[in-house]
């Protein structure tokens, strides 16, 4: 059966966002405070993982969600429900919205509504999830986005906001040469453009979070946490259950510029249980 991706995903809900090649060998960091002594304030979640069952039951799900030791989600459809409506759920789950996933349609179509929306909501980022392939070709295609995402952030800061772009793999897959990561990071506006980066998605593509950190401080002021068993077939499995040294990589989080860390499985087997499991291993995780 084919899996439901991001992007059929965003096709399907309308409104809102919608194997690994090798595990790098991360190098050991340093920080400011002693090793070991630094936790994780806050802990979020990519409602992604748990869209199925946002769709049948939303209030229901944001209640289990805060009940595994969720303080923060991060938005991927609002399911029919208007901003104030999601707001008030929040609330009652004493939960925080700081991102929400959301199309490039709705940024080209209506960037206006798009974006008083997701501040209605309580959003500091709207956050780009997912380029069309057939938009992403070239070089001067990648560029091209770069300047679409400079106009993007321009608006968003224009209504208070932040605007972010999040990472798959095939921007780890070089284009003449170049990464388009890469194309998107030195092209764009720090003061406009922020990233969020898939820490698995980076590592699948062969890419080492560590050396964008230390290329592009400052820029990834989200994080999405997703695990991997490792070869061969390098499945997403419970965060803390696979092979990524998330220790190594949050050490590097003033560096980085990381303010907000997103648990996401992309096609859990029991969602329930894997943020569950997820939440307790990185509240009990010090880097």
């Amino acid at each position: 059966m084919k899996l439901q991706t991001r992007r059929s995903f965003l096709a399907t809900i309308g409104v809102g966002a919608l194997g690994l090649a090798g595990i790098n060998a991360v190098p050991a960091s340093c920080s400011g405070a002693a090793p070991g002594t630094r936790k994780l304030k806050k802990v979020g979640l990519q409602l992604y993982t748990v869209r199925d069952l946002m769709k049948d039951d939303m209030p229901g799900t944001l209640a289990k969600v805060a009940a595994a030791g969720y303080q923060e989600v991060e938005f991927a459809g609002y399911y029919g429900r208007t901003p104030a409506q999601i707001r008030q759920l929040l609330q009652q789950n004493g939960l925080t919205s700081p991102s929400s996933h959301l199309p490039i349609d709705a940024f080209e179509k209506n960037a206006a509504a798009t974006l008083a929306d997701a501040k209605a909501i309580g959003n500091e980022w709207a956050t780009l999830p997912w380029i069309p392939e057939e938009r992403r070709k070239t070089a001067d295609d990648w560029k091209h986005i770069a300047t679409l995402l400079n106009g993007f952030g321009a608006q968003a800061k224009s209504q208070g906001l932040r605007f972010a772009y999040h990472n798959h793999d095939f921007e780890l897959r070089p284009i003449g040469g170049t990464r388009p990561l890469d194309i998107l990071l030195s092209e764009t506006d720090p003061s406009l453009v922020d990233f969020e980066m898939d820490l698995y998605w980076v590592v699948f593509g062969g890419g080492d979070p560590l050396d964008f950190f230390n290329r592009y401080p400052g820029r990834f002021q989200m994080v999405h946490v997703k695990d991997s068993a490792g070869p061969p077939d390098n499945k997403m499995v419970d965060v803390g259950s696979g092979k990524i040294d998330f220790r190594t990589i949050f050490a590097q989080s003033d560096k980085a510029g990381i303010k907000h860390y997103f648990v996401e499985h992309d096609q859990p087997a029991n969602p329930i249980a894997t943020i569950t499991n997820s939440a307790n291993y990185l509240h009990a995780l010090t880097f």
